[in-house]
């Protein structure tokens, strides 16, 4: 095993999501944690609002990583990275000359279309490890024929890590708690994800604080908004509403840990609330989340509705009767969900020292 292994994440990064690069920013400082001499690189789009305050070595793209075949290739040939992970993108070509790098090639997929992406027999004869950041209930298992295809050309079947996070700490729970003025109130957390999707009515997070301003008046609950990233307004300033522009996703999980219940976006954040047995309305705000949602649903375990200002205040309002609470409650605990992050450690510890 390499003393200070290198390290290369590739996520998918753009102007409108968020979700692969704060997942491989959950997994970047566990590797850092678990290798404390680790070198870690990030290769991001220059279109996205994060790239330029990545507190990891950056290399910066003209475009997506998936549209820059000969860029990514010449960072891998520079780096001569231990372990390349490639979170939701990356083309065969980029896979390929990563393994003939001699890098560990890690794909993770989070829905059923990527996985399936993931399991092409030219990319899988490339792929040291292909993660399905999902929960088992919240995604179909792999047909006969894909099975009989891995066996085929004697690959391993994907590992279901579960959703990454990083776990609840009370300590700085209770400083985030503190700093927002949270410590002694029952709130609410909304949050739409990146800040980036639109709908009907404008961006999603201008909809999900009409609706947290309904809870603010309706039900006498302080509303904690997170409006993301890739917000592109100025952060409004509304009494009885806490109103933040990002968290880091160890102070995200701590606020809805914290949280009475969670209005949530059918990103991973909804399975890291599922996972904490938080109450929570999904809803769908882009087009990768139905399945996602529809999957909690069908497992009985979040309450959901249409992104419509009328229908989510209806959703709320079934949400926040205690009975409800307390069932829901109960259904998570019923889903055996572990925290992803451990498995996934694990898994690049055996990587390397197969190196």
């Amino acid at each position: 095993m390499p003393s200070a292994p290198v390290f290369l994440f590739i996520p998918v990064s753009s102007k409108e999501g968020i979700g692969e690069y704060m997942r491989s920013m959950i997994i970047a400082n566990g590797v850092k944690k678990h290798w404390p001499d680790a070198v870690i690189h990030f290769a991001l789009s220059k279109h996205a609002p994060y790239a330029q305050s990545c507190p990891f070595n950056t290399f910066i793209l003209e475009n997506s990583a998936t549209k820059q075949v000969k860029a990514v290739n010449d960072i891998v040939s520079e780096l001569k990275p231990d372990v390349v992970i490639f979170d939701a993108s990356g083309r065969k070509a980029q896979l390929k000359h990563a393994h003939e790098s001699g890098a560990k090639v890690i794909f993770i997929s989070q829905h059923q279309k990527k996985r399936s992406r993931g399991l092409k027999v030219g990319r899988s004869l490339v792929t040291d490890s292909h993660w399905v950041v999902q929960p088992e209930f919240a995604i179909a298992p792999l047909s006969v024929f894909e099975r009989f295809k891995l066996w085929l050309i004697n690959r391993p079947q994907p590992l279901v890590t579960g959703p990454i996070f990083t776990n609840p700490d009370e300590s700085q729970r209770g400083a985030l708690l503190a700093e927002y003025d949270l410590a002694d109130k029952a709130f609410v957390l909304f949050s739409a994800g990146s800040g980036g999707h639109k709908c009907n009515q404008g961006y999603a997070a201008d909809l999900f604080l009409d609706v947290a301003l309904y809870v603010r008046d309706h039900h006498k609950l302080k509303p904690v908004i997170v409006f993301g990233d890739n917000y592109p307004k100025e952060l409004p300033e509304i009494e009885g509403v806490v109103c933040i522009r990002s968290l880091a996703n160890a102070d995200f999980i701590n606020l809805v840990s914290s949280a009475k219940a969670a209005v949530l976006s059918g990103g991973g954040t909804l399975l890291q609330a599922v996972a904490m047995h938080v109450p929570t309305l999904g809803i769908a705000v882009a087009k990768d989340q139905p399945p996602r949602v529809k999957a909690c649903l069908d497992r009985d375990v979040i309450l959901s509705s249409n992104l419509d200002f009328s229908e989510m205040c209806g959703g709320v309002d079934q949400l926040l009767a205690p009975a409800e609470l307390a069932r829901l409650i109960n259904k998570t605990k019923e889903i055996d969900s572990v925290n992803g992050l451990k498995v996934s450690i694990a898994d690049i510890s055996r990587l390397l020292e197969e190196k």
